[in-house]
């Protein structure tokens, strides 16, 4: 059996989740435009140069949802999907994630992205498991409170979550033939090293060197 990992923002998406969802709560007029962009260029920039404070982050990026019933951000998150996301996903992912079900592989998507966001993605792309940031909820009434519980799912919170998903099925990294991580990022690294093959995917300028450097694959899903 072998184990293929997925990143999803600018890995299986053309394009980021977060900053997807952002432009879609601009669009309904949920939240400012002139904050919103300002900020997610500012946290952008710190992911790109790996300077991201996650904690910081998260709190900005949640706060939407605190102010809205799960019902009302249920409904919302429909109409994104088919405004914003599936005219994003590629034929190539589609067909990547496709060919390593096919094989019986174990397959996940690992994300820094919230559950909220990413869990129907990860279903419309057929992905059986997610691990994602979680968001925080009352569990009484669904309503998210607008910070993170338990790790982040980010650079080394991605191992930290995904050992913790291997323990819960009786699981290791070595139980495996293969292992693979898909990933864009250079914030992924640390993951990456994790597995047997890990493969570059449209990356960014430091995962490319470093990718080149080590004899790694590199792939385009566009």
């Amino acid at each position: 059996m072998n184990l293929a990992l997925f990143d999803l923002d600018n890995t299986l998406l053309i394009g980021d989740s977060d900053f997807e969802w952002a432009q879609f709560l601009i669009s309904k007029g949920v939240v400012d435009r002139e904050l919103q962009e300002a900020k997610n260029i500012e946290f952008y920039e710190h992911y790109k140069a790996g300077t991201l404070d996650i904690y910081e982050f998260l709190i900005f990026q949640l706060a939407p949802l605190t102010r809205h019933s799960r019902a009302e951000l249920d409904a919302w998150h429909r109409e994104y999907m088919d405004r914003h996301i599936r005219p994003i996903i590629s034929q190539p992912a589609r067909q990547l994630v496709a060919e390593h079900l096919a094989n019986g592989d174990l397959c996940a998507i690992v994300t820094a992205t919230n559950s909220f966001v990413t869990g129907p993605i990860a279903r419309e792309l057929g992905v059986p498991h997610l691990i994602a940031t979680t968001a925080a909820v009352d569990a009484a009434n669904g309503a998210f409170s607008g910070g993170p519980r338990g790790t982040p799912s980010f650079r080394d919170g991605k191992i930290v979550r995904v050992e913790s998903w291997l323990e819960s099925l009786g699981l290791w990294w070595g139980s495996f033939d293969d292992s693979f991580f898909y990933s864009d990022s250079h914030n992924d690294l640390p993951l990456m090293g994790k597995v047997k093959t890990p493969v570059a995917v449209d990356p960014d300028d430091k995962l490319r060197q470093h990718s080149s450097e080590l004899g790694w694959k590199i792939i385009t899903l566009r």
